[in-house]
C-alpha cells in the first residue's frame, strides 16, 4: 500500500501557494492592471496564474502586498477571495472602474465605497438578501485620506454591484436607485464586501468613473474605458488604492 498523496502547494483555481501570504492584498479585475500594478511595487514576483487570475507579492513602502486579478463577475470573484483568504490575507481593497449614476461625478473622478447593493449573482446563495454590504469602516477612511494626499477628486456613497453588463429584456430599475441616492455601479464589490463580512475580515474598495452609466447603458459596444482621463485616474487611483491598504494595520 502506499501513503497519502500529498496535497499540492498550491490551491486549486488561483495556483497561489497555500499559506505564508501577506495579510493585505489589492484586488483587480483585469490581469494586465494586476502586471502594471506589480511593476510599481518593490520585489514584485508573479506568484500563481490560472485563467484570469494573475497574482503577485511584492511591498508598496515597506509593506508587504499581494495584488491579485479576479476577472469580471462575482462569481469567479469569489473565488479568487476565497482562496487568498485561505492563504493568508485578511484586509481587501478591490480597486476598478464604473459607471457614474450622478451628473456631478464625471471621468476620472473616484468613488469610494461605504457600502454596495446586492444584485451581483451570488451573495444571494450565501445569505439571505437583508444582510447588507458594507465596507469595513477604517477602510473608507483610509481611503478617503489617501485621496485627499494624492489631490484626487474623490465621491463616498452606495455603489450597485449588479452582474448582467448590459440589460436585455428587462430593463434596469435605474430610477429607484437614483432616487436612492446610488452613486455608481460596478460588477464585483458587494461579493467582496459580503464574503469579507461573513468571514470577519476587512474590504473596501475604490473605483475610477470611465462612464456615466445612465445615459450609455444600453449600448454595451458604445463603452470607451480606454481614454486618457480613465488612464491618468487609474494611475492615481492605484496610488491611492495602495497608500490606502498599507495604511491600514
Amino acid at each position: 500500500m502506499t501513503g497519502p498523496t500529498a496535497q499540492p502547494s498550491t490551491l486549486p483555481i488561483t495556483k497561489i501557494p497555500r499559506t505564508g501570504l501577506p495579510g493585505h492584498a489589492l484586488v483587480v479585475g483585469d490581469p494586465e492592471r494586476a502586471t502594471a500594478i506589480a511593476g510599481l511595487l518593490t520585489d514584485a514576483a508573479l506568484i500563481g496564474e490560472n485563467r484570469e487570475y494573475r497574482s503577485y507579492q511584492g511591498r508598496w513602502h515597506d509593506t508587504p502586498v499581494v495584488v491579485s486579478s479576479h476577472g469580471v463577475g462575482g462569481p469567479g470573484a469569489l473565488c479568487q477571495f476565497q482562496e487568498l483568504a485561505e492563504a493568508g490575507v485578511h484586509t481587501f481593497l478591490r480597486f476598478g472602474t464604473a459607471g457614474a449614476l450622478r451628473a456631478d461625478i464625471t471621468d476620472g473622478d473616484l468613488v469610494i465605497a461605504e457600502a454596495a447593493v446586492r444584485d451581483d449573482g451570488v451573495t444571494q446563495q450565501l445569505v439571505r438578501p437583508e444582510y447588507p454590504a458594507f465596507a469595513t469602516p477604517e477602510t473608507v477612511l483610509a481611503l478617503t485620506a489617501a485621496a485627499r494626499a494624492h489631490e484626487a477628486r474623490a465621491h463616498r456613497g452606495v455603489v450597485w454591484t449588479r452582474a448582467a453588463f448590459s440589460p436585455m429584456v428587462r430593463e434596469l430599475p435605474m430610477n429607484e436607485y437614483l432616487v436612492a441616492g446610488v452613486i455608481a455601479i460596478e460588477m464585483e464589490l458587494a461579493t467582496l464586501l459580503v464574503f469579507a463580512a461573513l468571514k470577519g475580515l476587512r474590504a473596501g474598495g475604490v473605483l475610477v468613473i470611465d462612464g456615466n452609466a445612465t445615459v450609455d447603458n444600453t449600448d454595451p459596444t458604445g463603452y470607451d474605458p480606454h481614454r486618457k482621463v480613465v488612464f491618468d485616474a487609474v494611475a492615481r487611483g492605484t496610488a491611492v488604492a495602495l497608500d490606502a491598504l498599507v495604511a491600514l494595520p
